[in-house]
């Protein structure tokens, strides 16, 4: 890591230590706006380390992060770098909000929680918060690949506090995680009031937490670690981080992009999207191709993810479907008199009891067939319900043969 200058190490150093001595913010920013015109995160980086090395606890760094980022927080958001898309720090950035959104959301919920009379008038405000509390659990993925991958190559390069007080501040965050998931499984066997009282301290734990929390990665950690990781680590960081896995809440186009074959021109992001390659165990496609072979396919396919919610269709050429069918329950698609019968065969499905349902109705002078597959990854797991729908008319007609070779143009 390149050494900071003596003079602005000198000066940087005396900022610090007057903060901690109690100084505003607003009197040191007035007091040094000269070198902050021109300081970095890597500077920062460097200096905190200094300070750690001679004596000053880290637990006090750590605590007053947040006191420095408002001292030259408007200097570094002048000099953040533009990260690729291709980067494995755009995926970690995108994450931050995917976290900062599911917050939100459970800002909204929990004050209706606190305003119920009990347990009874909660239970669908309940459904929702285990839904956040699942991407929380979930969101494990996004620091254990901060922790195992990109903290040691920083480290590599002589960046070594900043890892360290952010992975401190991971373990800070995981126990209100933890708190929100122990909350919206056992909240029938504790009192109303406890759950109220717990449900509140945990939010407040949250919003203390991240936006403080991601606010350094994206301004101090990152930005240095854009300056100092050279770009055949990027390519190695992007292997680890594919096989440590992702967030499912993390963008896909993202997870795409960070294989995306570059050329030499810079495209348009349309043309560029255009070309983003997926990996398969049996193949690689790109996604207008996966994208074509679908649409191509003689059936009709509709994927039903694992909370019953309709993600995606090909076509609709038999039943008709619109984009407003996308993220609705699979219950609401189907009349109310079969309702009972799409939960029998979801269930069967989620249990392992079963892996296909079938059916066929005449419509319209044809015959359609119907089939309902349980989606599972390797190990097993089930990931969803995917319906197939096709018009077999006329291929209950076929007789004989017609080979390879009796065709013709």
């Amino acid at each position: 890591m390149s050494e900071v200058p003596e003079n602005k190490k000198r000066i940087l150093k005396e900022m610090i230590k007057q903060l901690h001595a109690g100084a505003s913010p607003q009197e040191v920013k007035e007091r040094f706006k000269q070198v902050l015109a021109s300081i970095s995160s890597l500077e920062i980086s460097k200096i905190e380390q200094e300070l750690v090395k001679e004596g000053m606890p880290r637990e006090e760094i750590q605590k007053l992060c947040d006191v420095h980022l408002l001292v030259f927080q408007e200097q570094l958001e002048k000099q953040r770098p533009e990260v690729p898309p291709e980067n494995p720090i755009t995926i970690l950035m995108e994450e931050h909000k995917g976290m900062l959104k599911l917050l939100e959301t459970a800002n909204a919920i929990v004050p209706c929680v606190e305003q119920a009379k009990g347990t009874s008038e909660v239970t669908e405000d309940m459904v929702r918060l285990k839904l956040i509390a699942e991407d929380f659990v979930d969101s494990e993925k996004h620091y254990l690949r901060e922790e195992n991958v990109l903290f040691p190559i920083l480290e590599k390069h002589g960046v070594t506090e900043p890892p360290a007080i952010m992975w401190a501040e991971h373990d800070k965050i995981r126990p209100s995680k933890k708190q929100l998931s122990n909350l919206v499984e056992n909240y029938k066997t504790m009192s109303f009031q406890e759950l109220k009282e717990k449900l509140s301290e945990t939010a407040k734990s949250l919003n203390s937490l991240l936006p403080s929390h991601f606010n350094k990665e994206n301004n101090v950690l990152f930005p240095t670690a854009l300056q100092v990781v050279t770009p055949e680590e990027w390519n190695q960081v992007q292997k680890e981080f594919d096989a440590i896995g992702y967030c499912r809440f993390t963008p896909q186009r993202l997870i795409a992009a960070s294989r995306a074959i570059r050329v030499e021109e810079q495209k348009p992001e349309a043309a560029l999207a255009s070309e983003l390659l997926m990996q398969f165990e049996t193949g690689t496609i790109s996604r207008d191709e996966v994208d074509a072979l679908l649409k191509t396919l003689p059936v009709d396919i509709t994927f039903v993810d694992s909370e019953d919610k309709v993600r995606y269709f090909n076509k609709s050429e038999i039943f008709m479907r619109t984009k407003a069918v996308l993220g609705r329950k699979v219950q609401q698609c189907h009349p109310q008199k079969s309702v009972h019968i799409v939960n029998r065969i979801v269930e069967s499905f989620k249990s392992g009891k079963k892996d296909v349902a079938e059916f066929w109705i005449p419509l319209k002078g044809r015959m359609i067939y119907i089939r309902y597959f349980a989606v599972r990854d390797k190990n097993g797991k089930y990931l969803g319900t995917m319906e197939v729908t096709q018009d077999v008319t006329d291929i209950k007609k076929i007789e004989g043969e017609r080979r390879l070779l009796d065709w013709k143009d």
